[in-house]
């Protein structure tokens, strides 16, 4: 039995819609206007959640590469610090965020990159933690994180099965809320090195948490055929344009690739069904049209026995159907019959007794 957890107001397991997370990180580009306009074009695409990232940027650093310079076309910064402070919002914005999330009704939450992000998330009672695939080995952070008892969802991205079952052996025991999600840390991710049948090997080693499905990948396809695969949340990276500064623009989803990508896993999630075979009240008359029943071939007088050659298949169905004409071969005519017209039991004398002993 798969896990199941639950996000805000949505559960979340093998019974129930995907789960998709849109990931805005730090798409916003530092402006609280633009992450209010995130969250609200992910709420119109059907996103169940935004997320960002926080990072205590000099606790999470050495000096050395806080003070890295970092002159690229994407850079918002002298320095790689710099351009973090710059990306990173506080408590004050995380505040006026959390409420146009519950003004819009849309699961908001952030990926903890440290202890201290942890807390800070912890103190604005987010309804869950992401952790990212960097982190997938940290187990001190894993256990801590699991520890406030949210539910925890860990990317794997550059990670082995042993990495992940020591993620798992390690919250588990603290917090069975957990989501593990199948990634590839390429930005963005070469189809080739996606490997969606992983999500299955998770599904069977890792019973008790709820699999998914974080993707770098371009396009919408691939989150669908992670669902099949039996993925349960799905998370693609979020943009307002993916032409805009930034490193994670390019392989983002816009507003109207979002929106197609949750139109597809709600109409996946219903076509796939309950795994038993039926028939449905939209069949009936296509069937009933396309069919084929047994016919008299040509004119046949009354007693006549027949052979197969007396018999043809013709459209439309509702006759006796052709798996029985095996039963139909060797019966007489109990009355004289007309090219074209439908064989019914009425027409028929008893079946042979031989058949009678088998039926």
């Amino acid at each position: 039995m798969a896990g199941t957890m639950r996000i805000g107001q949505h559960g979340i397991g093998d019974e129930t819609p995907c789960y998709v997370i849109a990931e805005i990180g730090h798409n916003h580009q530092g402006s609280l206007h633009k992450a209010r306009e995130l969250f609200r074009e992910a709420k119109l695409a059907g996103a169940h959640a935004v997320k960002l990232q926080k990072r205590d940027n000099r606790g999470l650093y050495t000096r050395a590469a806080f003070n890295k310079p970092y002159d690229n076309e994407n850079s918002f910064g002298a320095t790689y610090g710099e351009h973090r402070e710059f990306l990173e919002f506080g408590l004050k914005e995380y505040q006026e965020l959390q409420r146009e999330a519950r003004d819009l009704g849309i699961d908001f939450f952030a990926t903890a990159f440290d202890a201290a992000s942890a807390d800070f998330l912890a103190a604005l009672d987010m309804p869950a933690f992401k952790i990212a695939s960097g982190d997938v080995r940290s187990l001190p952070l894993l256990k801590y994180v699991a520890g406030f008892g949210k539910p925890v969802i860990v990317s794997t991205g550059g990670a082995l099965l042993d990495d992940v079952r020591r993620a798992y052996d390690a919250i588990m025991p603290i917090n069975p809320q957990f989501g593990i999600l199948q990634c590839t840390a390429g930005y963005p991710a070469a189809f080739e090195e996606l490997d969606l049948r992983v999500i299955e090997q998770y599904r069977t080693h890792f019973p008790a948490a709820v699999i998914g499905y974080s993707g770098h990948d371009n396009g919408i396809a691939m989150p669908v055929a992670a669902y099949v695969l039996g993925a349960r949340i799905v998370e693609k990276h979020f943009t307002l344009n993916r032409a805009m500064k930034g490193t994670d623009h390019a392989f983002s989803l816009e507003p109207v690739g979002l929106r197609k990508m949750v139109r597809d896993l709600e109409r996946t999630h219903k076509a796939l069904g309950d795994g038993v075979k039926k028939i449905y009240d939209s069949e009936k008359a296509p069937i009933l049209k396309m069919g084929k029943s047994l016919v008299v071939a040509r004119d046949l007088p009354a007693g006549h026995v027949l052979t197969a050659d007396d018999i043809v298949l013709k459209s439309p169905g509702g006759g006796i159907p052709p798996y029985e004409l095996d039963a139909v071969i060797g019966r007489a005519t109990l009355k004289a019959l007309h090219a074209d017209d439908f064989l019914s039991e009425e027409m028929l004398s008893r079946k042979p007794s031989a058949e009678l002993a088998r039926s």
